[in-house]
């Protein structure tokens, strides 16, 4: 039996293109096989981490005495949609004939951590290689097999990814238990989410307490030019200076001629991309990820999980052509006279991978089979690559400035010299039907000392709130988040990575924190309250801004992995305890001790009142006895815990109830309900039948 090499893609998609370069041609089931190479894919994390639960029985319920949960031997379990595929894999890393497995999943962090640990997980001991590119060209995997890696290379690399996932655990579970318990309500607390919410609802509350003031500006015209003075606050002054200049003598005092340029923009990294889709097309970064993933996967474009915006020196020489090539694809006509492949070059700003390019398949490529989401952002990718090698935009800016009465008034002017990289990003605009607003105009020849006769008038204007954060907003807010407060060394700041950054929008609109409206991203009522009752360090940016640095300095082998855990541990722990001090005020948010009617028992637990409340029948003692009106014991049986039920079960402990719906048979049936309350956490029920 010939030896064999399995390589591990993250795709079906990406094993498929791999596949047709190694040859491996016949196609099973699970794999490609063919000389020498299997093939086969994972499909993303087949691998999660265990749930506390899985550690000890006792973890079923939530009870704030049992927090901080910090498992001592961390566990992985397969998930329950993916176990087949699992299964496959390790069967196949197992298979006598195969000597060496190569790592081929994405080639970025959490590409290394789903490739280790099916590899760990299949206690494989073979050789370890891995393979990394950008592309799934055939160039660019053909170049990537000649320059295999060994595994243990990107050791680092694992270690920050697998820290990065445990820290994420240890926060967004043990502080999602603690506000869950102290509330009575379904609270989704995390690492990223949380400083990402308490940014949205900061926003909504400035827009909601500004008061507008209003500002007055006094021009001057000749009829041909306008220039005005500074704005002022108050009304009289700007009509004095108004009345002072009206019909009187304007006098040139200077005329400044500048010549300005502008830079072509750089490549696009995946938030980049993802900001300017949602501001030209209204995409949400999940939707504009997607959309860029697929391309990868079609061979069309290259590695989108990127945060460089730069690429490095040895692919200088192929961007000519692939310039060329683009080009003739637009769905405009342009041309480069002199491609300036330097602009785009700076390998000390390329990190895992460059910035995102399309690649030459998308010459060859059917586009007009492309859904209008794919063909939209991929001739962003194509028009910022031609306009990132293209000349500087030139121009020369005039301000003329004139007194009139005393009082100065400026204005501007700006005169187009080169339009270099301007003509392209025009081209494309107007190829989606947008253009892009330019104020500043040609302004006539002016000279010192030159007089003229001028009419004077006032415009009025308010001052403006904040805006309402859009998707393109919100990436820019968690991009920059708490760097003002890190190290000027710091590696990575921000909240998030490129890659993670759509997830967390996504999980905030699902977990009914933010809803969108429109284009805006606002707070719920929901959403609002828990950031009134989290803890200032919960809510800050600087702790995942500070974690991502640290993670950096894992992959850099400055700092251990045991020690990243053991602080944050420590971090987790002394945090939990501040969600004991849930004050009734705070409680009441989530309609926990509101008195909403009469009391309608007693509470088994400490014997304090139980009061209806608007989502509940509560304890109005702290031991968090609490019978939710929408509980799915009843909702699932077509009932709702009423204000009767909830006092028949407090005073006599059960209720028979007949009308209740099987969702197995379709039918109604009748049993006895019984409060099965265990002391703590939230109480259960459980029925019994009668015996006949």
């Amino acid at each position: 039996m010939s030896a064999q090499k399995l390589v591990l893609a993250e795709k079906p998609s990406a094993a498929k293109a791999i596949a047709d370069v190694l040859g491996a041609k016949s196609k099973k089931n699970d794999s490609y096989e063919g000389n020498g190479y299997i093939v086969s894919w994972c499909i993303g994390h087949l691998l999660e981490l265990a749930q506390p639960q899985d550690y000890d029985e006792k973890y079923q319920k939530w009870r704030y005495s049992d927090l901080p949960i910090a498992p001592k031997k961390w566990k992985y379990i397969p998930t329950d949609s993916t176990k087949k595929q699992l299964k496959i894999l390790v069967d196949l890393m197992k298979r006598s004939d195969v000597r060496e497995v190569i790592n081929a999943c994405d080639a970025g962090r959490e590409g290394e951590l789903i490739g280790r640990l099916v590899y760990n997980h299949a206690g494989c001991t073979k050789p370890l290689k891995r393979f990394w590119v950008s592309s799934l060209e055939p160039s660019a995997i053909r170049a990537g097999f000649e320059n295999l890696r060994p595994g243990a290379n990107y050791d680092r690399l694992y270690h920050a990814a697998d820290c990065r996932q445990k820290a994420d655990w240890l926060v967004g579970l043990n502080y999602t238990r603690a506000a869950s318990v102290q509330y009575n309500a379904q609270l989704r607390v995390g690492r990223v989410q949380t400083p990402t919410l308490a940014m949205i609802v900061e926003r909504e509350q400035k827009i909601s307490g500004f008061v507008k003031e209003p500002f007055f500006v006094a021009g001057i015209t000749n009829g041909s030019i306008t220039a005005e003075r500074e704005k002022v606050r108050d009304k009289p002054t700007a009509e004095a200076i108004r009345a002072g200049c009206d019909d009187k003598t304007a006098v040139v005092k200077s005329v400044e001629r500048r010549e300005k340029s502008i830079s072509p923009p750089a490549l696009y990294d995946l938030t980049t991309l993802q900001r300017e889709a949602n501001r030209l097309f209204d995409y949400t970064a999940a939707g504009t990820l997607s959309a860029v993933q697929s391309l990868y996967e079609q061979l069309i474009v290259t590695y989108p999980r990127t945060d460089s915006r730069f690429i490095t020196d040895d692919m200088a020489a192929g961007i000519p052509a692939l310039v060329a090539s683009m080009t003739a694809i637009l769905p405009f006509s342009i041309g480069v006279e002199n491609v300036n492949v330097k602009q785009i070059v700076d390998a000390s700003r390329v990190t895992d991978h460059h910035a995102i390019l399309p690649t030459q398949t998308a010459s060859k490529a059917d586009l007009s089979a492309l859904p209008t989401t794919e063909r939209n952002i991929l001739n962003m990718i194509c028009t910022r690559l031609v306009a990132a090698v293209s000349e500087r935009h030139i121009y020369a800016e005039t301000v003329v400035t004139l007194d009139c009465a005393g009082e100065i008034f400026t204005t501007k002017g700006k005169t187009i010299m080169q339009n270099g990289w301007k003509v392209v990003e025009q081209a494309f605009l107007s190829s989606i039907g947008k253009t892009k607003k330019d104020d500043d105009k040609a302004l006539p020849e002016f000279y010192e000392g030159q007089r003229f006769t001028v009419t004077a008038s006032i415009r009025e204007g308010f001052s403006q709130p904040p805006k309402h954060f859009t998707e393109d907003l919100i990436l820019s807010s968690m991009e920059t988040a708490g760097a003002e407060d890190m190290p000027d060394d710091a590696e990575r700041r921000g909240l998030g990575t490129s890659a993670t950054r759509a997830a967390i929008i996504e999980n905030l609109v699902k977990s009914g924190l933010v809803r969108r409206d429109k284009k805006h991203l606002l707070p719920t009522e929901k959403g609002v309250n828990l950031i009134k009752i989290l803890p200032d360090s919960v809510k800050s940016p600087m702790l995942t801004a500070e974690w991502e640095n640290h993670l950096k300095r894992i992959e850099k082998g400055e700092l251990s992995p045991n020690d990243f855990m053991n602080s944050i541990s420590v971090y987790v722990a002394d945090t939990v305890r501040t969600f004991s001090t849930a004050t009734n005020e705070n409680r009441a948010l989530f309609g926990v001790g509101q008195q909403f009617g009469e009391t309608v028992g007693q509470c088994p637990r400490c014997k304090n009142s139980v009061i209806e409340n608007n989502k509940a029948f509560s304890c109005a003692g702290k031991c968090g006895f609490v019978l939710f009106k929408d509980s799915k014991f009843f909702t699932a049986k077509k009932k709702k815990l009423t204000k009767d039920i909830a006092k028949t079960l407090l005073t006599e402990g059960r209720i028979f109830m007949s009308g209740l719906h099987s969702a197995k048979t379709g039918k109604s049936y009748s049993a006895t309900i019984i409060l099965d309350d265990k002391g703590e956490g939230y109480p259960g029920f459980r029925m019994e039948f009668d015996k006949k």
